[in-house]
């Protein structure tokens, strides 16, 4: 890995106060950036420079910084989570730019995602399709029940945590041409159908979480692959595939 060095760029990133009014871009000279920093330490300093200068800074959105939560959501130069594979906009680091380089940041575009304020958009509706998924039954009476009393197939266990790996910020929508969010779906669907615990209530879990993704707004998976090149957990598209399997052996029950 060649030694840090700082960088000058230009920002050219999206403002926009609420989701009742217009947003824009607006353009930034950012001076002296370490290529050894991260993506959302560069904002940082963006944001100390904008506040020195008695502006607003820039809001988004950030927790664990440590690509776990998926909160730090970004659409970087016309890619999810910026030009690296295999992780989030935390994980990205400024050695990815060069000097002289002009960056597009802009938040995930989806009808479900309406926009908070600047970079920040609201994935509530990630939640509701869980919500709709409700349960998984546990017969909890008795003596506790031995780990190895229902035992899972070893490529069925490795699908389901595979799947379970997905952290739902939402790169697949914000990447999908149509706004589709079956990769996720797909993955949260999958990780208890293959396990014998996700059975009892596999017909109503798929039905209404593929319900619930209709009605917020999401649109349809046309096969184009883009979700899963731009999953930072490789989410695969087998889980689509499944989902669909799901959905229509649910149907005719």
């Amino acid at each position: 890995m060649s030694a840090a060095k700082n960088i000058n760029i230009t920002l050219q990133i999206w403002r926009q106060k609420n989701a009742k009014v217009k947003g824009k871009m607006e353009t930034y000279k950012l001076n002296d950036v370490s290529t050894a920093s991260s993506f959302l330490e560069m904002l940082d300093q963006l944001n100390e420079q904008l506040v020195n200068e008695r502006k607003e800074p820039v809001a988004f959105d950030h927790d664990c910084r440590e690509g776990i939560c998926g909160m730090c959501s970004l659409y970087i130069n016309g890619r999810a989570h910026g030009p690296d594979t295999g992780i989030t906009t935390c994980q990205l680091h400024m050695r990815m730019f060069n000097d002289g380089d002009t960056i597009v940041i802009e938040p995930w575009r989806s009808v479900a995602f309406p926009v908070v304020k600047d970079l920040v958009v609201d994935r509530s509706s990630f939640e509701r399709i869980q919500q709709a998924g409700g349960f998984v039954s546990v017969n909890t009476s008795g003596n506790t029940i031995d780990a190895n009393t229902l035992p899972v197939p070893k490529a069925d266990a490795d699908k389901a945590f595979e799947a379970a790996a997905c952290i739902g910020c939402g790169a697949c929508v914000a990447t999908c041409k149509n706004g589709s969010a079956m990769l996720f779906v797909g993955a949260k669907v999958s990780q208890y159908a293959l396990l014998p615990q996700g059975k009892v209530e596999a017909t109503n879990r798929v039905l209404n979480m593929v319900r619930q993704m209709d009605e917020e707004g999401f649109g349809n998976c046309t096969n184009t692959g883009a979700c899963e090149i731009e999953c930072p957990k490789g989410i695969s598209l087998e889980n689509i595939a499944r989902m669909n399997r799901e959905y229509l052996s649910a149907s005719l029950k």
